[in-house]
């Protein structure tokens, strides 16, 4: 079984992010959620982006690797949109990984943003919904791509549709279908790693 280090969206550590967790503890495997939001939980996307701009992307992703800081070696990334980041970052530079799952976001691999090259052996998942005006309108589909096309264990799941935070049930933009799918691939994908 799995280790995993999951990291929520910009609304925060919802009840949605942390039944997910729960849907993967469920098949065996072990799941940390840290909050990068110090409990602070947002209703509406706008909210939670102006607190992350208030932190600073910089802060986020440094308050993800001291989430990592005191658990072993050997751990699976997962994020959500914003979580992707931190969740990214780990899997492409602490020794160990894996593994990553990257939901609705993607760092490209190369050029100013990269956490530099995805490291040999270790696989990714990455999903998104295939009109959603933040993973496909922002790029971040594209450097998913790039991603599959340069990483042998790498795959790219799109699934129809325009909503952004698609697998959290606790908000309105969730789609039951997708979201099922979603959990289904990545419980293979851990059983895999």
């Amino acid at each position: 079984m799995a280790e995993v280090l999951l990291f929520h969206h910009a609304h925060g550590l919802t009840a949605g992010v942390l039944a997910f967790a729960d849907d993967l503890r469920a098949a065996g495997h072990t799941v940390h959620t840290p909050d990068l939001f110090d409990g602070r939980v947002f209703d509406i996307l706008p909210e939670g982006m102006a607190y992350v701009d208030e932190l600073g992307l910089g802060e986020i992703i440094e308050r993800g690797t001291r989430g990592a800081a005191d658990l072993p070696d050997g751990l699976l990334y997962a994020g959500f949109s914003l979580g992707v980041l931190p969740a990214q970052r780990l899997a492409q530079t602490r020794p160990g990984a894996r593994g990553a799952v990257l939901c609705e976001a993607c760092v490209p691999i190369s050029g100013d943003w990269a956490f530099g090259p995805w490291p040999e052996g270790v696989p990714v998942q990455i999903h998104g919904k295939d009109a959603d005006p933040f993973f496909v309108g922002e790029g971040d589909v594209n450097a998913a791509r790039e991603i599959v096309e340069t990483v042998p264990d790498a795959e790219l799941f799109l699934y129809p549709g325009d909503q952004h935070c698609f697998a959290d049930r606790s908000l309105p933009s969730y789609d039951a279908d997708a979201a099922a799918l979603l959990t289904g691939r990545i419980l293979e994908f851990l059983v895999r790693v």
